[in-house]
């Protein structure tokens, strides 16, 4: 069955080949023999109850700086011309991304989208885990400083974090001593308008945040992401390195919790973290860390992928 795949995403010329999730997607359904287009979520134009964009057929090949070639721009119906569309753009999770997944929604009916564009919008990374506080280390949220001073009393040292961030970004340690709390409180403030995360800092953080790939709402695999010295952020994007890892029972406990309600939901392809056993965040939106985990394991999470979505688009 060759499918016909829109790739909703950042421009092509600035990816990692080397890492990136998303290339390695588009690099295993040409192999299955699906046709790819490209295009940007900013391209996207509803009209008269259809919605288009105009997308580039591209084929893709494992070699730096020459890693895809792209035919003339055609204008697509996202509804007639295409049957999967992956929606992998980078966050912010901003009312932009928000919007895309509105017009997506209008077309589930015709096209599959993975993945479920209600249910990205739905589940914010940082606000959906809340849903399984059990496996959490102490969270609260918030833009008060006086609540956020208390938790940092109770706890000794925090992890202060935009909600609607990625890849690390603006994620700061505060110690036991530290007199930044305040300064911290109120440039979030005026940074961003919704409240804030603040969680009891894990230092078994040094020894590695793990990086859990469910596919369909079963593990496939995970990597565990080391920090740089200096550092208590692993993500790979800001230096982090990985290293291979065995999922733990507490590790298969949570996703056991979790995949149903991600395969109920159309979340095709998940990324949990976890760090000494505590669940911090469910990624929805663009996940990462398949290249990785099948670096490490010798599996094919891209292969799993792909089965999961041709079932459904059959």
């Amino acid at each position: 069955m060759s499918l016909r795949v829109a790739v909703q995403m950042d421009p092509l010329e600035t990816i990692n080949i080397a890492g990136d999730s998303t290339f390695a997607l588009m690099l295993a359904a040409q192999a299955r023999g699906h046709s790819l287009f490209h295009y940007q979520a900013g391209d996207l134009t509803y009209r008269d109850g259809r919605l288009t964009a105009p997308a580039r057929p591209v084929t893709v090949q494992r070699v730096a700086g020459d890693h895809f070639k792209a035919g003339p721009v055609q204008t697509i119906d996202l509804a007639a011309d295409i049957d999967v569309i992956l929606m992998r753009q980078d966050p912010p999770f901003d009312l932009a991304y928000i919007t895309a997944t509105h017009l997506l929604e209008r077309i589930q009916h015709e096209t599959l989208v993975v993945n479920d564009p209600a249910s990205v919008r739905n589940a914010p990374e940082k606000l959906f885990v809340l849903d399984y506080a059990e496996f959490m280390p102490p969270t609260m949220i918030t833009r008060s400083l006086e609540q956020a001073r208390a938790f940092h009393a109770e706890h000794g040292e925090v992890v202060v974090k935009p909600l609607y961030g990625n890849a690390g970004s603006a994620v700061f340690h505060v110690g036991k001593t530290d007199a930044n709390l305040a300064a911290l409180t109120e440039l979030f403030g005026q940074v961003w308008r919704e409240p804030f995360m603040v969680q009891a800092f894990l230092p078994d953080v040094s020894k590695g945040d793990k990086r859990i790939v469910l596919v369909d709402g079963k593990p496939a695999g995970g990597v565990n992401r080391l920090p740089k010295a200096g550092e208590i952020r692993s993500n790979l994007a800001v230096g982090g390195k990985g290293a291979a890892t065995d999922l733990t029972p507490r590790e298969l406990e949570i996703c056991a919790k979790i995949g149903p309600e991600l395969a109920r939901r159309g979340l095709v392809f998940v990324g949990i973290d976890v760090i000494a056993g505590y669940l911090t965040e469910i990624n929805v939106t663009s996940p990462t860390g398949i290249v990785a985990i099948d670096q490490f394991n010798g599996t094919d999470t891209p292969g799993l992928i792909w089965d999961a979505i041709e079932g459904k688009a059959k």
